[in-house]
């Protein structure tokens, strides 16, 4: 049995990274697809692997990604080594640009999109709690917080203006109907 890839998207501050550790929480059989990124790895937020340019550069060229682009001043990267977990059957969480989700569609046929989405409001507090951007940046953050997913992407979108539990419980009924 093969796993599919679920494509987690959504504005900053929605909460991509609380939900999928808590749908990991909730189902111990799915797996954490875990970014390697450009920036240190003490920078706070998800877990993620913080590596150089260089190492990054030199990581692409190894065929070390399954996916990778570059957005913000940063490079992303999904780890290769997610086929393996794909191929055990397990259904793999990882937080995409928008912006991939065409190339993740070629790379990972069956692929899911779970667009999360918060009312403007819960948006910018969430912003302002976290305290790593500045009132422009979080403006910033806003303003692209309506962006649409590319032509010819559908998705699973949910609400997470709420409370996680019930975001959890809607996506898992929606992912696992037979089992809601």
């Amino acid at each position: 049995m093969t796993g599919r890839l679920i494509a987690v998207v959504g504005p900053s501050g929605v909460g991509k990274d609380s939900v999928m550790r808590a749908l990991v929480a909730a189902r111990p059989d799915m797996r954490l697809a875990r970014r390697v990124v450009t920036r240190p790895s003490d920078a706070g937020g998800e877990d993620f692997d913080g590596v150089t340019p260089e190492t990054f550069a030199q990581m692409e060229a190894s065929g070390a990604f399954a996916l990778n682009w570059f957005a913000h001043g940063l490079h992303y990267g999904i780890p290769a080594t997610v086929r393996a977990d794909l191929n055990a059957g397990h259904d793999v969480l990882a937080n995409l640009s928008r912006g991939m989700l065409g190339k993740a569609q070629e790379v990972f046929p069956g692929m899911i999109t779970l667009n999360l989405t918060a009312e403007r409001e819960v948006l910018a507090q969430r912003l302002t709690a976290r305290g790593r951007e500045s009132i422009a940046d979080i403006a910033a953050r806003l303003e692209r917080a309506d962006q649409p997913l590319p032509a010819g992407i559908s998705a699973l979108t949910q609400d997470n203006s709420g409370p996680l539990s019930q975001t959890i419980t809607d996506i898992l009924s929606h992912l696992y109907p037979a089992r809601a």
